[in-house]
């Protein structure tokens, strides 16, 4: 059931006048654009002769091979053979497999199964709404999914990964509330410790009013929202594409609310937060470079991972072509930040 769910192959800006490779839950796909500009994708390989139609061109609309000129239309039936003389009634019958596309918040998604669980992809939260500043991120991470979206959603490890950046050890107790949700489950934090953090200072008061909420939605994304004073608002959203079973691309969204400040806050936040997400590259990478010199690759998982069992429930169940149960009872647990 993972292929039925969307996932963004690449920026809209990357697709133009000429076709893109690019890989999906380790399938390799081309995307190109129609005549009409509307985005299209296909297998990256010829019915003819196997070549990879990424390297040719867009002509007419449709998607042409280098090697002998077959063209592809968006249904991935080849239209145009240039070897058949043209008097004959009809092109031997040639096609390849097409998968859905479409275009939305200047990314290209595609949905590798047949039906897709939501008929448009999900959308990023406030994006290009008035009141409200943005900025993108892209990075590839040397990780599988589920380290990434484990990695997001995990707040004990910004302490020493992002020690005086992102948050400080207090060695204070904090309540978690946790609660599965019927597409993931949802941590929200209660009297967060904020001092001593480049972050925080600039954000909220260190005693403002503060409400933190982690969300797993399944099957790759994963949501963190900040609500202070003055309804001031801070969503970093994250929808991770796996390239492979190793790696990952991660493309993310970081939408704040801040009034008239909100440009201003940009200055700082945006090179800021390609400094922290740097650092959980760097971090993942380490840590599944050193598990592949292992044997024992398993982990060990403790109630202060508290949405990573999650997670694994919701990506487990989809990948045996089921559903996990939905909604829980709330239940909380003790962490120390």
């Amino acid at each position: 059931m993972l292929t039925d769910y969307w996932y963004i192959a690449c920026p809209s800006a990357s697709v133009r006048r000429h076709p893109l490779a690019v890989q999906v839950l380790s399938r390799n796909l081309v995307l190109f654009r129609t005549e009409d500009g509307r985005p299209a994708a296909l297998e990256d390989r010829c019915a003819h002769r196997g070549m990879p139609l990424a390297g040719g061109r867009v002509n007419h609309g449709g998607l042409q091979c280098p090697y002998h000129g077959w063209c592809y239309d968006k249904s991935g039936k080849a239209v145009r053979m240039p070897a058949v003389p043209r008097h004959e009634s009809c092109l031997p019958d040639a096609s390849i497999a097409a998968f859905k596309c479409v275009e939305q918040d200047g990314y290209i998604w595609v949905c590798l199964g047949s039906n897709p669980v939501h008929e448009l992809p999900p959308a990023f939260p406030h994006l290009g709404e008035q009141g409200w500043t943005s900025f993108r991120m892209y990075n590839r991470f040397e990780a599988p999914v589920e380290s990434c979206l484990e990695n997001f959603l995990d707040c004990p490890h910004a302490t020493f990964v992002h020690r005086h950046w992102f948050r400080t050890p207090s060695h204070r107790e904090v309540r978690c509330s946790v609660r599965a949700l019927d597409d993931g489950a949802v941590a929200q934090y209660f009297d967060e410790p904020r001092e001593k953090s480049l972050v925080w200072s600039l954000l909220t008061p260190a005693r403002g009013d503060m409400q933190h909420t982690d969300r797993y939605i399944a099957p790759s994304t994963t949501r963190v929202d900040y609500r202070f004073a003055e309804d001031r608002r801070y969503i970093v959203t994250s929808f991770c594409t796996a390239v492979t079973d190793k790696l990952t691309d991660v493309y993310t969204v970081i939408t704040f609310r801040y009034g008239i400040w909100g440009p201003l806050m940009r200055l700082y936040f945006e090179p800021l937060s390609h400094r922290i997400i740097a650092q959980d590259v760097s971090t993942l990478q380490q840590q599944h470079a050193n598990l592949a010199k292992h044997e024992d690759q398993s982990f060990r998982i403790i109630e202060q991972d508290v949405l990573l069992p999650h997670i694994r429930r919701w990506r487990r169940s989809l990948e045996s072509g089921s559903l996990p149960t939905g909604k829980g009872e709330p239940y909380d647990v003790q962490i120390v930040i």
